[in-house]
């Protein structure tokens, strides 16, 4: 198993790691990373391993067999031992604007008090889908609202509980199509808001933003009928 470093500290640009293992494919299994694998509709973190003077682009990351976390290289070139220790560099730029675009998301969920049905993030934008019959009738309202959110510059944390803690409290799940994973222990909550000023609290193992001011001006973008009881919702950041 792969310690998650990004799930303590989503700011950590660099970090020293050994190598545990390399897969049949070619891909890099660190005994601990900074890099986020693909999951919850999060792109897997890109960025480079420095050891001995070398320097490896690394394309994407992944999740592998038995909790590991795989780095996936850019190009073929001599890859790193099993026992190697190196340094880990995250394109931070990229990682970042997807923190930005993932907190902001949470925001949409609140906005449009709907059931999530699947989304995704990108570097530019994000989207939503939900489980409404029929596109919302106030854009202006809900683009307000995600930019009240974002003004109030709301703490965005992160605790943990225990899977029978998530079972007594069925609300703090959201999103109907990815469900937390039922073989942990433990199930990581994103709260946004303190205890006074909170505006949502659910399951999620994403990268975020530490305050919601950070995720800065946005637009929301078009909203696309995705099924008989399915809209999909577009919110961009500007700049």
């Amino acid at each position: 198993m792969t310690e998650a470093l990004y799930l303590e500290d989503a700011y950590l640009r660099d970090a020293p790691a050994r190598v545990r293992h390399v897969t049949a494919e070619g891909g890099i299994v660190l005994d601990r990373t900074i890099f986020y694998p693909t999951g919850g509709g999060q792109p897997g973190d890109s960025g480079w391993l420095s050891w001995d003077g070398r320097r490896m682009p690394i394309a994407t990351t992944v999740k592998g067999d038995d909790d590991s976390i795989v780095l996936v290289p850019a190009e073929p070139q001599q890859i790193p031992q099993t026992g190697t220790h190196l340094i880990q560099s995250l394109d931070w730029d990229r990682r970042h604007r997807h923190m930005r675009v993932h907190t902001l998301l949470h925001l949409l969920s609140v906005a449009v008090p709907f059931g999530v049905t699947g989304g995704q993030v990108s570097v530019n934008h994000g989207r939503l889908d939900f489980d409404m019959p029929d596109a919302p009738d106030d854009r202006e309202g809900i683009e307000n609202a995600l930019s009240e959110f974002i003004t109030a510059d709301l703490r965005v944390s992160s605790e943990w509980i225990t899977q029978d803690e998530l079972r007594a409290a069925p609300d703090l799940v959201k999103t109907m199509a990815v469900a937390p994973p039922k073989g942990a222990e433990r199930v990581r909550l994103v709260q946004i808001g303190d205890m006074e000023s909170r505006i949502d609290l659910q399951p999620c193992g994403g990268t975020h933003v530490a305050r919601t001011g950070e995720i800065g001006s946005i637009q929301l973008g078009k909203v696309e009928k995705k099924g008989r009881h399915n809209r999909r919702v577009y919110v961009h950041l500007d700049g």
